[in-house]
């Protein structure tokens, strides 16, 4: 786990080390910068490591591998050690105990091909030195990050886009990128704030031709969202199955030279996880979870039982109110871009503590996409129904739900007042119709529309697939990535590996999704290990009571840094419409905070990054 850094553009050697500097949390134990000249291209190579795997500064980046083959990597490659005894039996050898050495080999044995054989997180880059290229991807699943500018023979890439903006004087911010973040809550990839940078899309690999300045990407990888690979057998078989790869799934990701913890909040996800993780090892399991004091919002004790069940090490953090305020201040520095998802607080303050007694945790990320365990799934059974009535019925319905004086109503005529339920879905995800926007977003050229609209797959199927594709890619990964790494901690997330993905991909809706029963395969196997009325409770989030602050603890704050004048410096927003918004929230009519804690980190970020930049 580390930060990564490269570029083809001739820095000076202080600021380049400053660029590293920027992003040293990602990798606290090592910095290392390699400039590597032949056939008149530079290529620099920088890597911040956080040692995980093979401490010894034999695997420090960036690596050389048979002398033309250097790598600098992020992420961990979970089954590296049977490749590599694949590789060695066709004549490579090996001086280390890391798996950055074998993905090198990996790279001379099967060359781009080399990405199907890796499973893990990654983000990396391979400078051929003979064939005067630049190989790299991001993983299949897009938890680990990758920005990069290019510009003819100028190319640039890190793990984290702040790497990139210094000194780089070719930047503008994308208003593009200002709409789509107040509408999606975080900026869709491949693009980002900036015009002149963008992000590698999860499952893609590029080439960089150092001679030519030629940048090429393919996706190496996609879900079956056409529905052609389907699992015959029957639910118990599929249960057994499931139950097989997921063990090993948590069992590869346990290992490690540093200690080990998993993220328990006590829901089905998370506690399925630190269950398997106490049946693959011998040693005691520590586990962590955040208590908040505001009413409502403190999950803690249902992770307590658990963990009391499972007999784990437990650690409880408590959320303070003044922490978390101070980590909202630095919020920029962690996010680089605008992100509007507020359970990145208490993310950051779970990281912050649970760093201080391990240096990698398992989370539960995944379960529900996959496995169609957001409430909006089970919404989508109502809404579903609602479509299946006459044009005239539903406008008629629209209508009267537009009359009822409550908010929900509100919305959920708003969800109905669509052509289809295929846009309906994407109205929820995505604020389509944001009527604080002068222009609103445009989907035309949204590439991720083919899985919500494809028909070959029920409705649940093709919201699970566009929310893997986008929610789980943009927010989750981002969120979790970004907050982990602010405290140098390794997040590794067994339902986000590709075989159980794409296993659920492969078997029917009702082994997933059964009278309103979600997450039904996943909880059956989980039964098996904690009891079941252990969660005999609704669904709950990762959220902050941002709520109950903005009109209380908060309010102070929100309306100084929301003034006219504060608002005046977020470009393209109808500022009569916004405050209406933030009057709404603060008198109890409605609940806004959303859009409020949006603006409040789109002002924050302006105001340290876009001081002398274009705006176009």
């Amino acid at each position: 786990m580390c930060g990564i850094y490269g570029t083809t553009i001739r820095y000076k050697k202080q600021e380049i080390e400053t660029k590293l500097n920027r992003i040293s949390f990602r990798g606290p134990d090592k910095m290392g910068v390699s400039q590597l000249e032949s056939n008149d291209n530079l290529v620099t190579l920088g890597h911040n490591r956080l040692a995980i795997i093979d401490l010894d500064p034999r695997s420090n980046q960036p690596f050389t591998y048979s002398d033309n083959i250097h790598i600098v990597f992020n992420g961990e490659i979970y089954n590296y050690i049977d490749l590599k005894k694949s590789l060695g039996s066709k004549g490579y050898s090996f001086n280390t105990t890391s798996d950055t050495e074998v993905m090198c080999a990996a790279y001379m044995e099967y060359g781009e091909k080399c990405v199907d054989y890796f499973n893990g997180m990654f983000a990396f880059v391979i400078y051929d030195e003979k064939n005067q290229l630049l190989f790299g991807a991001r993983d299949r699943m897009g938890k680990k990050p990758f920005y990069y500018y290019v510009n003819g023979r100028d190319f640039e890439f890190a793990s984290q886009i702040s790497a990139i903006q210094l000194f780089n004087k070719k930047l503008s911010i994308s208003q593009k990128s200002i709409n789509n973040y107040l509408s999606w809550g975080t900026i869709p990839d491949p693009d980002t704030i900036f015009n002149e940078v963008k992000k590698l899309k999860a499952g893609y690999s590029f080439v960089y031709d150092l001679n030519s300045g030629s940048y090429n990407q393919k996706p190496y990888w996609d879900l079956d969202y056409k529905g052609t690979n389907l699992y015959d057998g029957s639910y118990e078989d599929a249960k057994n199955e499931l139950e097989s790869i997921l063990s090993d799934a948590v069992k590869i990701r346990l290992f490690a030279d540093v200690p080990v913890g998993i993220f328990l909040s006590g829901g089905v996800d998370s506690s399925l996880v630190a269950a398997m993780a106490t049946k693959a090892t011998n040693e005691k399991v520590k586990t962590f979870s955040v208590k908040f004091d505001t009413k409502g919002f403190d999950e803690s004790a249902y992770a307590q039982k658990v963990a009391q069940h499972l007999q784990t090490d437990h650690h409880v953090i408590e959320c303070n109110y003044n922490e978390g305020l101070d980590l909202i201040s630095n919020l920029s520095e962690y996010y680089d871009e605008p992100f509007a998802d507020s359970s990145a607080v208490p993310s950051l303050l779970l990281s912050k503590h649970t760093k201080k007694h391990v240096t990698v945790a398992l989370s539960g990320d995944g379960g529900d996409e996959s496995f169609l365990g957001y409430h909006r799934y089970n919404w989508m059974n109502y809404i579903q129904k609602a479509y299946s009535i006459p044009d005239f019925a539903r406008n008629i319905l629209v209508n009267c739900l537009n009359n009822v004086p409550y908010y929900k109503s509100k919305v959920i005529a708003n969800v109905l007042n669509n052509k289809n339920i295929n846009d309906a879905y994407l109205g929820m995800m995505v604020n389509t119709k944001n009527h604080l926007l002068v222009n609103t977003p445009d989907l035309s050229d949204l590439e991720e529309r083919k899985y919500l609209y494809h028909e070959n797959k029920n409705i649940y199927e093709r919201i699970s697939d566009f929310d893997l594709k986008t929610y789980l890619n943009w927010d989750i990964n981002t969120k979790v990535d970004r907050a982990s790494m602010a405290f140098s901690l390794e997040t590794r997330a067994p339902l986000l590996d590709y075989r159980v993905v794409e296993f659920s991909r492969s078997i029917p809706t009702d082994f997933k999704f059964n009278k309103s029963n979600q997450k039904r395969i996943l909880k059956d196997i989980l039964y098996k290990h904690v009891p079941k009325d252990f969660f005999d409770r609704p669904k709950s989030g990762f959220t902050m009571p941002f709520k109950v602050w903005f009109r209380n603890e908060l309010k102070d704050y929100v309306l100084s840094e929301l003034s006219d004048e504060g608002l005046k410096t977020i470009p393209g927003i109808k500022i009569p419409e916004v405050k209406t918004t933030i009057h709404e929230h603060m008198d109890g009519t409605a609940n806004k905070y959303p859009t409020i804690w949006a603006l409040l980190v789109l002002k924050q970020w302006l105001s340290k990054n876009a001081v002398g930049l274009e705006i176009k």
